[in-house]
């Protein structure tokens, strides 16, 4: 699996690389605090994989990584090869960037 750090996700963000972020976390979750990401939550990756982007680079994140995994192993089942994890999730993101983002 292949996957990218929060220092290079920033990195894309700052340089306007076209990608698309997408949030596995449940609704509440995304509410709570995101990085601006499509929130799909995993439990609906697969109905709605139609909103995955197939001709660009795909992050998807979650709490700490293990959900996004679990995403990416199942789109990448359905031909998807164009998936990141995000190492570390929003954890890492809230550690690296932002120690007021509020996570639970």
């Amino acid at each position: 699996m292949k996957e990218v750090t929060v220092q290079e996700l920033k990195q894309k963000m700052d340089n306007n690389e076209d990608f698309q972020l997408i949030d596995v976390r449940e609704t509440f979750e995304y509410e709570t605090s995101n990085l601006n990401g499509e929130n799909i939550p995993l439990g609906g990756i697969l109905i709605e994989a139609d909103k995955v982007a197939t001709d660009k680079p795909v992050i998807i994140q979650c709490r700490s990584g293990k959900r996004s995994a679990a995403a990416v192993m199942q789109l990448e089942q359905l031909g998807f090869t164009n998936l990141y994890n995000l190492k570390g999730g929003i954890l890492a993101w809230q550690e690296a960037f932002d120690p007021n983002m509020p996570v639970y």
